[in-house]
């Protein structure tokens, strides 16, 4: 009863008796001269020789072969009843030979062929398509008949890759789409049958024999062709020492993964690992002997990761990653926790020598949220925990909490920062004194407002630097419209939008400064999806910006330059209200204005005498 009740076997035998009903609705099994009869033999053999030299095409383990020439040449010259009479003889035929194959499968396959030819065939007749020899009249019948057999096939092979769990929808189309060999292979085999019909029609028999063996040699150059291509991707994909994905492609396979968990609001976790004592072993014994034990724990890994489906990569020495979709924290702690285990009691040769008189590792596991900023955030995450477990005495997994405080080798220095920082704001004293001082007060704020509200120490530092330096972009802005008197026009507005940008590309070229990117860049984001540079919206944009946007939009309202209109403490706390939602994070919103109103002693005056009238 569990094989039926799997997603993906329970579309086997939907499609498997769909595809049976329609067989026995399109066929009537007509076969009345021994012409006929010849022929169908002809092609029945064609098939099954073709079916020997299959092309590989994605997702991994799919492919196909040359046969769907055969089976729509058929189709456009015998017509449908004939093309029916081929398969269910192969399919019976390929069924006695495969026994090792399970039985739905060869009914899936049937019936996937079935449900391709009779809608191709449909299509074929409504386009205006004629049966019998192959004319240019023909062209766009045979186009839309060919579209349809290729949609048809994709739609159903990627639904089932989707429901074995092995791919995300998303990925499955678009990889069989961007995939150039999978489009080559296809329309290679679909035109062929344009090709073929040609040749059985002019040739009979002879036209047979001659486009089986081209097929077959085309067949095998397809082979060859992908299993170089795969071959010369492994090598680009692969770690060479232990054969797990390398460094880079992990997080390239991180990169799209995080955005889908995000569109989607499905758990994504990320596991950064480290070998304890690796060092140790490697002085006493070498790094051959070491590189030996780093390929044995890597066999575990992957062994222990492909069970759940996890993506597992060598991150760089000792130092190994996994990502895991659509796993929560405690599954992941779970996993991780039985994974230490298993390597504390697996024996690698010498391992009696290091601390814990076994192989051991440091974990730290970071999950992706709706406000991560990008893979770098999430991979900083998981590495401060693994720091901490390996503070805590090692052979530990620690998940990454924001609330607390992890001490690692390359935390946010603020002082030092904040004195560089200092130093690249001076540069608009002599630019434009505005934006200095504006930089100044929301760098104030930040500093207020950050010990109102549930930070962490770390959380509290970067949100501090990022708000001296979040315009540090208009560095790049000319000085004739930075400092314009009147309203800027639409040429100039976008430049200016381009601040956020500039500044990214500034601080980037420091890594320590990397968490404060996001405020940087992503400060005019609104909370209603409306503002730039990307429109993200509400708790997709990272909690520190959305904080950021509020500080700096109230100083903005509340600055006095020359010849615009500046709003009073009372009007922009109106305003932050009324965007409240809209522009601004409600759950930021109250919080700020109830600070405002503690450091302004008029606003609290006006606040209690407003009370006092109202009652």
């Amino acid at each position: 009863m569990k094989t039926i009740k799997s997603p993906a076997n329970l579309y086997l035998y939907i499609i498997s008796l769909l595809g049976i009903i329609a067989f026995f609705w399109n066929n009537t099994f007509q076969l009345d001269t021994s012409p006929e009869m010849v022929t169908l033999y002809a092609f029945i053999g064609a098939v099954l020789l073709l079916n020997h030299y299959t092309i590989p095409i994605p997702p991994k383990g799919n492919s196909t072969s040359m046969d769907s020439a055969i089976y729509m040449a058929s189709v456009f010259l015998y017509g449908l009843n004939f093309t029916l009479d081929i398969l269910i003889f192969v399919s019976i035929i390929y069924g006695l030979y495969e026994r090792k194959v399970a039985i739905r499968k060869h009914f899936f396959n049937f019936s996937l062929y079935c449900l391709m030819m009779i809608s191709s065939s449909q299509i074929f007749g409504l386009s205006g398509g004629v049966i019998g020899e192959i004319h240019i009249m023909n062209l766009a019948p045979y186009g839309l008949s060919l579209t349809t057999y290729f949609v048809v096939n994709m739609i159903l092979i990627g639904v089932y890759f989707y429901l074995l769990g092995r791919e995300n929808i998303r990925n499955v189309f678009t990889g069989m789409l961007r995939d150039k060999s999978f489009l080559v292979s296809y329309l290679t085999t679909l035109l062929l049958s344009i090709v073929f019909g040609i040749l059985i029609y002019r040739e009979a028999l002879f036209g047979l024999f001659l486009f089986v063996g081209i097929a077959m040699l085309l067949s095998v150059a397809f082979n060859q062709h992908f299993k170089l291509y795969q071959e010369t991707l492994d090598k680009a994909n692969k770690d060479f020492l232990t054969g797990l994905n390398n460094h880079g492609y992990f997080k390239e396979l991180l990169e799209k993964e995080v955005a889908m968990a995000k569109e989607s609001d499905k758990p994504l976790m990320v596991v950064l690992l480290d070998l304890d004592d690796f060092k140790k072993y490697n002085d006493i014994y070498g790094h051959i002997a070491g590189d030996q034990l780093l390929q044995e724990f890597g066999l575990l890994l992957m062994a222990e990761s492909e069970k759940q489906n996890y993506v597992v990569a060598r991150y760089g020495g000792e130092e190994f990653s996994i990502m895991m979709p659509n796993t929560d924290r405690q599954i992941a702690l779970s996993f991780m926790n039985e994974l230490r285990k298993k390597a504390n009691d697996t024996y690698f040769k010498g391992v009696e020598s290091l601390p814990y008189g076994c192989l051991s590792f440091s974990a730290g596991i970071a999950e992706c949220k709706k406000e991560t900023y990008s893979i770098s955030e999430l991979l900083n995450q998981a590495d401060q925990a693994m720091y901490a477990a390996k503070n805590q005495g090692k052979n530990l997994v620690q998940i990454f909490n924001e609330y607390s405080e992890y001490v690692i080798p390359h935390s946010l220095c603020l002082e030092k920062d904040l004195e560089e920082a200092e130093q690249q704001l001076k540069i608009f004293l002599s630019k434009d004194v505005y934006t200095y001082r504006h930089s100044k007060r929301v760098y104030q704020y930040a500093v207020d407002f950050s010990k109102m509200l549930n930070l962490s120490d770390h959380e509290r530092k970067t949100l501090i630097l990022g708000a001296l330096i979040h315009d540090i972009g208009k560095i790049e802005i000319p000085r004739d419209i930075l400092n314009k008197k009147g309203k800027l026009d639409p040429h100039e507005w976008e430049i200016m939008k381009k601040h956020v940008t500039w500044g990214k590309e500034i601080i980037s070229t420091n890594k320590r400064l990397d968490d404060l990117i996001p405020l940087v860049e992503l400060h005019h984001e609104r909370f209603d999806g409306n503002g730039y540079p990307y429109g993200l919206k509400g708790k997709s944009i990272p909690k520190l910006a959305r904080i950021l946007c509020i500080i700096d939009s109230f100083d903005a309202m509340t600055t006095e330059r020359p010849y615009q209109r500046t709003k009073s403490f009372k009007e922009a706390i109106e305003e932050l209200r009324a965007c409240s939602g809209k522009q601004f994070d409600p759950q930021f919103v109250e919080p700020f204005i109830s600070m405002i109103k503690q450091q302004d002693e008029n606003l609290l005056i006006e606040e209690r005498l407003e009370v006092a009238a109202a009652k």
